[in-house]
């Protein structure tokens, strides 16, 4: 089997809040403008090695301490809370399954996409606001810096989920989000 000639990518994307513009100014954490730093696997790795490439980088690259961090999955996506809770070793009380409006991805009613698995930092209980799942989930004391998309499904127009044949990986990290965190601010 030949190897696509582009397999994985990274990136920096200026992006605007469209979906969620009325967010902006309720909280300390949604811009209008922002920067997304991504990670992407056309068809080569999936969820267990972006899982550990994230989990590396934010531990390991940037230093953040593991027991400031909660993560969450989609809540049907045993596979990926296998890799978190067993492989990663998570601690269970920082660990969330979460439904589909937080943690799956779609671009629309059609078409590719997947669950999620999302990253947060926990600023501390001097920061109003509870962890991801919660009723005070909207509070600034959670912030999410690192989306991992799992695309693995094609939605028909009828929703039937179709297993793709190569599926891929398509990551966000919100750059201001982190440029925050490492700054303590």
């Amino acid at each position: 089997q030949e190897t696509p000639p582009w397999p994985r990518a990274t990136s920096v994307q200026k992006c605007i809040r469209t979906p969620d513009i009325e967010d902006v100014g309720k909280t300390t954490r949604h811009h209008t403008f922002f920067e997304m730093l991504g990670n992407f696997s056309f068809g080569d790795y999936f969820k267990a090695e972006a899982i550990e490439f994230a989990w590396d980088f934010v531990t390991g690259t940037l230093k953040i301490p593991a027991e400031k961090l909660w993560v969450t999955v989609f809540r049907d996506d045993d596979e990926a809370a296998d890799l978190w809770l067993k492989k990663i070793k998570i601690d269970p009380e920082r660990f969330t399954r979460m439904d589909e409006k937080s943690n799956f991805w779609a671009m629309g009613d059609t078409g590719p996409c997947g669950p999620c698995s999302e990253i947060f930092y926990d600023h501390g209980a001097d920061i109003p606001g509870g962890p991801p799942g919660s009723n005070d989930e909207d509070g600034d004391r959670y912030v999410e810096i690192w989306n991992l998309v799992f695309m693995q499904f094609e939605r028909s127009a009828d929703g039937i989920l179709t297993r793709l044949p190569k599926p891929s990986v398509d990551t966000g990290m919100g750059l201001e989000r982190t440029a925050a965190v490492m700054q303590g601010v």
